[in-house]
């Protein structure tokens, strides 16, 4: 899905085959999530990857942090595998994950990418042997890494560095310029040192999390200037609801204009209870937005105003919405292109026809004051009025009846 008369051109990267999902090269950009159970719970484990795989995550990362979790890991892919859900799994580790890898080689094959951060594979010398043994056990295994440097836990020996350079000056910098000068150097020298230590690029994707917004930008614009690495983005520590959203989605979508991002994530604090599958959604809705990919079909929604009192309308959208979102596992296979319909679900009668007739399919629901009346509009034309108390049935039964006669293959033999 692109927009023909405004084509987003990416940065060239090297394609990264992970399980059966390939990121970067030409292939569309990947939404990945994280699960927050316990790894060494297996049951939950999976029961969070299978809920997020079919929400929409290509990839689901795991935290591998312990001797348990990385018992379990094994298990974890059976299962799934069982269950016919072959999402790729990626391990997270840190601190331990030279000492994990090799007590459990189970959990190293079972695992489609490793996630190593630089800033805390160890120390001094043992951080440079326990990276390389990290990066020999990928080799070993024939699996990708993602070298995920994070700013809150940076090389201190290399951001001491910097800083005694930059002291060493006639017009220091300013400290933020080298936080960002530091996630980029430990990125970039520790891909090349994967490279010297015999993993190909092809197996490597980088990725440089920041919280804030420009640091975000900033960062990534050099990277995709210094090299064709396949590059994961992210704003790190987004934060809960609408100041995630925003942010994740402020920073992402000028990095994905420019053509910047083989793969996303959002990391949502979840409301207590909420579902993890919420930064799934937010990652779809962005690439969707952008005319990147498209996932499930699109509603067209009015906001409301004095001509609106009633919230009618504004139920029949999020139930359309809901409806679409849920109907979409099965109808990915059965549909193929259904992702792009557009629904319109409007709410009076100064812009209802109008985006009605623009969607696929549409209604447009009395205002305050119009005749209690709602016409449908089916490619351009209005078809149907409808009215009554059973409305919102009556459409969703034609969007029903669109998708199958629209999308549906056909039985008969051209």
């Amino acid at each position: 899905m692109s927009d023909p008369l405004n084509p987003i051109r990416r940065h060239p990267t090297v394609g990264v085959p992970v399980g059966d999902v390939t990121v970067g090269g030409d292939h569309p950009v990947v939404v990945q999530s994280m699960t927050n159970t316990d790894t060494a719970d297996i049951e939950a484990t999976v029961q969070q990857v299978l809920e997020l795989a079919e929400a929409g995550s290509e990839i689901v990362r795991i935290t591998v942090n312990s001797d348990p979790a990385a018992a379990a890991v094994p298990h974890i892919r059976e299962r799934l595998d069982a269950a016919g859900c072959r999402t790729p799994l990626v391990g997270d580790f840190h601190f331990n994950g030279h000492k994990l890898l090799s007590n459990h080689p189970a959990c190293a094959e079972a695992l489609s990418k490793f996630r190593i951060n630089p800033g805390n594979v160890g120390k001094g010398k043992r951080r440079d042997e326990q990276f390389a043994q990290m990066i020999e056990f990928a080799c070993h295994y024939d699996k990708p890494v993602r070298i995920g440097v994070n700013w809150g836990s940076l090389d201190q020996d290399l951001m001491a560095r910097l800083l005694d350079e930059n002291q060493r000056r006639d017009e220091p910098r300013d400290l933020t310029l080298i936080n960002r000068e530091a996630v980029v150097e430990s990125a970039i020298g520790s891909a090349l040192r994967a490279e010297e230590l015999g993993l190909p690029r092809h197996r490597i994707v980088l990725s440089c999390k920041m919280s804030g917004v420009q640091d975000l930008i900033a960062v990534y614009r050099d990277l995709a200037a210094r090299g064709e690495w396949a590059l994961h983005l992210g704003l790190t520590e987004a934060g809960t609801g609408s100041k995630g959203i925003v942010a994740s989605t402020a920073a992402l979508s000028v990095l994905l204009q420019e053509g910047i991002g083989d793969t996303i994530r959002i990391s949502l604090t979840p409301e207590p209870g909420g579902p993890r599958t919420r930064e799934v959604e937010v990652a779809q809705h962005i690439l969707q937005s952008l005319g990147l990919r498209a996932f499930v079909p699109s509603v067209i929604a009015c906001p409301g105003c004095g001509r609106t009192t009633s919230t009618y309308f504004q139920q029949l959208a999020e139930d359309i919405q809901g409806h679409l979102r849920r109907k979409m596992p099965e109808w990915k296979d059965v549909y193929p292109g259904v992702e792009e319909m557009r629904v319109a679900v409007m709410g009076c009668v100064v812009n209802g026809p109008g985006e009605s007739r623009n969607a696929h399919i549409g209604i447009s629901l009395p205002g305050t004051g119009e005749r209690p009346v709602a016409p449908v509009y089916v490619d351009g034309e209005k078809t149907v009025t409808l009215k009554g108390d059973h409305i919102a049935e009556e459409f969703e039964a034609i969007v029903e009846d669109y998708v199958e006669r629209n999308y549906g293959h056909s039985d008969t033999p051209a």
